[in-house]
């Protein structure tokens, strides 16, 4: 294993993910079958204290609410203009639980912060976004924020066959922009929720704008649901990091050939962060499952 996935210490997780790779090489799985997905938030990048994405929106929310001042007193504009981002961490937390109450408020209120733009314009303004904004406690730019041992596994896996899909319940068109450049997956493999879009003909091309109404949240059940719906396969190999991620880890049980789940637990406050909210099932359930629990503290030996 020497040279291998450099960036795993030694142990079992790396010796369990080089296993699966090893046996489903050496069974002569074609590589069509060789598909593989992960989850975004958390698991190929940061997601604390906030998600990424959540900041993004928060800031259209702020713009809206000081243009104007009846919002001020409505989520999550209220949240976003007071700064209160303890709101949208107890909101997540509720999600996570189970609790889809003030997930629907906050839906809405993203809903309606990209009504009527156009695709080409949100991929502009989230790519300038990605770009240029700092991670607020880790002194490194949003795009320098993806795990690198993560980054290296995806480049392993494609090495042997593989062809790697992003299921996020984060947005498909925010991840998009920056697919191929900082994990290599081309953004036609990026799978994750999606607003309602509406084609008008403009005779220059054609205009998709963003309506005010969600299409899908790739979350939980609807993983798996997604997953099929783009690749048409069962996947061979699933990474995740919280409890929304469990359908997707059930799903690529395979009765014939390899298979692995990998959950990513959040336990080194010293270079990242230390939080198992939101991975409480998952993890509780990852012995009876099978599926293998990737330390960042212990498995890995760098972290970005």
């Amino acid at each position: 294993m020497t040279g291998v996935l450099a960036g795993w210490n030694d142990g079992a997780a790396k010796n369990a993910i080089v296993a699966f790779v090893e046996r489903t090489v050496a069974a002569g799985v074609p590589p069509e079958e060789r598909v593989a997905v992960f989850d975004n938030d958390g698991t190929l990048w940061c997601e604390k204290p906030l998600p990424i994405q959540a900041d993004f929106i928060l800031r259209r929310l702020y713009a809206m609410a000081e243009v104007d001042p009846d919002l001020r007193d409505r989520q999550p504009w209220k949240a976003a203009y007071e700064r209160d981002y303890g709101w949208l961490g107890k909101v997540l937390a509720e999600h996570y639980a189970g609790d889809e109450t003030n997930v629907r408020t906050l839906l809405a209120g993203v809903l309606a912060a990209f009504a009527g733009i156009s695709v080409d314009d949100f991929e502009a303004k989230s790519d300038a976004f990605l770009r240029t904004v700092q991670h607020p406690t880790l002194g490194r730019a949003y795009l320098e924020c993806a795990y690198a041992p993560m980054v290296e596994l995806l480049g392993y896996l494609e090495a042997n066959g593989f062809t790697n899909y992003i299921a996020s319940g984060g947005g498909r068109d925010f991840m998009r922009p920056i697919s191929q450049e900082v994990y290599g997956i081309p953004r036609e493999r990026v799978i994750g929720s999606a607003t309602a879009l509406e084609y008008t003909s403009n005779g220059d091309g054609g205009t998709i704008t963003h309506k005010p109404e969600a299409d899908y949240l790739d979350d939980g059940p609807q993983k798996p649901i997604r997953i099929w719906s783009r690749v048409g396969r069962r996947p061979l190999l699933a990474v995740g990091n919280s409890n929304g991620d469990i359908p997707m880890l059930e799903f690529t049980r395979h009765p014939h050939q390899p298979s692995l789940g990998v959950l990513i637990l959040h336990d080194d406050g010293e270079r990242e962060f230390d939080y198992t909210s939101g991975a409480e099932d998952a993890l509780a359930r990852a012995d009876a499952s099978g599926w293998t629990v990737a330390s960042i503290k212990n498995d890995w030996a760098t972290v970005f």
